[in-house]
C-alpha cells in the first residue's frame, strides 16, 4: 500500500506488535516516518520483526501482566526517549464455547489481556503524553462488540469493554490535548482468522470453508479485511491529519451487517 502521511518526528508503541495486523500497523508506522517501538509475547516473531525491520525496537511481554507492561515502558523509554502514540493492538481470541460451558480461567485470561493490557498500557503512556503535550492512543476492538458473536462470550465483551475504555479516556484527557480513538476491524485475512474460523466451524459441525463463505455474506462488501486496511487507519489516528478526532468508535470492516 503507498505511503501518504506523515509522522516524522512521532514515537509510537504498538502492542502485539511483532505479527499479524500489528506487524502491518508497525511496518507502517515506520513506513510513514513514526520511530516504532513493539512488544509481543511471541520471542520468535519478535526476533524475525528484528531481522526484518532493524530500525524498530522490540521487547518480548505478556501485556496482560502490568509488571511486563512496565518493562515495556522502560524498554520504549529507552529506544525513543518520549512517547506520542500508542496503539493499543493486543488481544487473544478467547475460547470459543457456549456461554455456560466457558472455564472461569478461559474467561479471566481474556478479560486480563484484552481489557487490562489495554488499561495497563494506558495507564502508563498517559504521563508520558502528557508530559509531551499531547498524543494519541488507537484502542483495537472488534465489529463484534457491535453486532454480537454466539458461542465468543469472553472475546465479545471483552471487545466491548474496550469502546467503554475508549469513550471514557477521550472524555478524560481531551483537556490534556490527548486523541483516544477505537478501530473496530472486520474479519481480518491471516492465520489467527483461520484458526477462529476452524474453532468455530468445529463448534457448529460444519466445513471451515463453508464458515468462512458465511464470514462474508453479511458485510455489505463482501469482503475480508487487509491488516494493511487497518494499518493505514491506525496512521491516520496519529497523525495531525486527525487533530480533532477524538472518542470515536471507527469501523474498518466493509460495514459488518450482522456475524452469525
Amino acid at each position: 500500500m503507498s505511503v501518504a502521511i506523515n509522522l516524522g518526528g512521532i514515537r509510537a508503541l504498538v502492542t502485539a506488535g511483532a505479527g499479524g495486523a500489528g506487524l502491518a500497523i508497525a511496518r507502517f508506522l515506520h513506513d510513514c516516518g513514526a520511530r516504532v517501538h513493539v512488544c509481543d509475547v511471541d520471542a520468535d516473531a519478535v526476533a524475525r520483526q528484528a531481522m526484518a525491520m532493524p530500525e524498530v525496537s522490540a521487547s518480548v511481554a505478556d501485556v496482560g501482566d502490568p509488571r511486563e507492561v512496565d518493562r515495556v515502558f522502560d524498554d520504549a523509554l529507552d529506544a525513543l526517549g518520549g512517547l506520542d502514540a500508542l496503539v493499543n493492538n493486543v488481544g487473544i481470541a478467547g475460547p470459543t464455547a457456549r456461554a455456560e460451558d466457558v472455564a472461569i480461567a478461559d474467561w479471566e485470561r481474556t478479560m486480563a489481556v484484552n481489557v487490562g493490557g489495554h488499561f495497563f498500557c494506558a495507564r502508563r503512556a498517559i504521563p508520558l503524553m502528557k508530559e509531551a503535550g499531547g498524543g494519541a492512543i488507537v484502542n483495537i476492538s472488534s465489529m463484534s462488540a457491535r453486532t454480537g458473536l454466539p458461542l465468543r462470550l469472553p472475546y465479545v465483551v471483552s471487545k466491548a469493554a474496550v469502546l467503554a475504555l475508549t469513550i471514557n479516556l477521550a472524555r478524560e484527557l481531551g483537556p490534556d490535548g490527548i486523541r483516544v480513538n477505537a478501530i473496530l476491524p472486520g474479519a481480518i485475512r491471516g492465520a489467527r482468522l483461520q484458526r477462529v474460523i476452524d474453532a468455530k466451524a468445529t463448534a457448529l459441525g460444519v466445513d471451515p470453508a463453508e464458515y468462512e463463505r458465511d464470514l462474508v455474506r453479511y458485510v455489505s462488501l463482501r469482503t475480508l479485511v487487509e491488516a494493511d486496511d487497518i494499518a493505514a487507519m491506525v496512521a491516520f489516528l496519529v497523525s495531525p491529519l486527525a487533530r480533532v478526532v477524538t472518542g470515536q468508535l471507527i469501523g474498518v470492516c466493509g460495514n459488518v451487517e450482522w456475524e452469525a
